[in-house]
């Protein structure tokens, strides 16, 4: 399904919707248009399971405060989950090492799948759920379920800002929260698996386990 209008284009793919951004109108009109889209088009695309997001400015350069104005007024929307926001001199080939970055609320009842790593900014709520073949780092609270490397990766890890989850898993290991975990401090931490048996430890301690990821230093 494609909405075609002078300043913003959104294209239905496999996995999720492309909002590509015009690159030569003025800022204010093209963020004026993205807001009336989402607020009074197509309904039917905006509302229920989580839709991945790729955002393409085409040759546009913008500033960081520019880019959270785009993404304010997309997480307006809570099942829409940016997963990029890319002009042509910003895009890569993936590698078993790319880090995506998403964010957005991962409500109850809601699943987020992903291949590969993923720095997710925002809470995953009691109910929510967000499965990845890499490692799974999380910006924010970890209250539902998260399950790291799915397709067998017993080297993948579970990070998040605030880890109180449901239940962990990764790889094949399960391990649910003792009974105990809301008396103990549950900040900055990360799972891993040592021996095939699920770990806790502190974030600063993650490149003891993984000397490749340094993404929470200094967090």
């Amino acid at each position: 399904m494609t909405v075609k209008s002078n300043h913003v284009t959104i294209k239905g793919i496999k996995d999720g919707l492309v909002f590509l951004l015009d690159d030569k109108c003025d800022f204010s009109s093209l963020l004026e248009e993205l807001r009336y889209k989402l607020e009074f088009s197509h309904q039917n695309i905006l509302t229920g399971p989580i839709i991945h997001v790729d955002v393409k400015l085409g040759t546009r350069l913008v500033t960081d405060d520019q880019k959270e104005m785009i993404l304010d007024i997309l997480k307006q929307k809570g099942n829409l989950l940016v997963r990029s926001i890319e002009t042509p001199a910003l895009a890569r080939e993936k590698d078993e090492n790319a880090l995506t970055t998403m964010t957005g609320i991962v409500r109850s009842g809601q699943v987020l799948r992903h291949e590969g790593n993923l720095l997710f900014i925002g809470d995953i709520n009691p109910g929510g759920t967000i499965v990845c073949t890499g490692d799974i780092l999380i910006l924010g609270a970890l209250r539902g379920m998260a399950h790291a490397g799915f397709e067998g990766n017993e080297k993948a890890i579970i990070a998040a800002s605030y880890l109180s989850p449901t239940q962990l898993r990764i790889a094949e290991t399960i391990s649910r929260p003792p009974d105990e975990w809301e008396n103990r401090e549950t900040s900055m931490e990360f799972a891993f698996l040592l021996d095939g048996k699920m770990q806790i430890d502190k974030i600063v301690n993650v490149t003891r386990i993984r000397p490749d990821l340094n993404v929470f230093r200094g967090v």
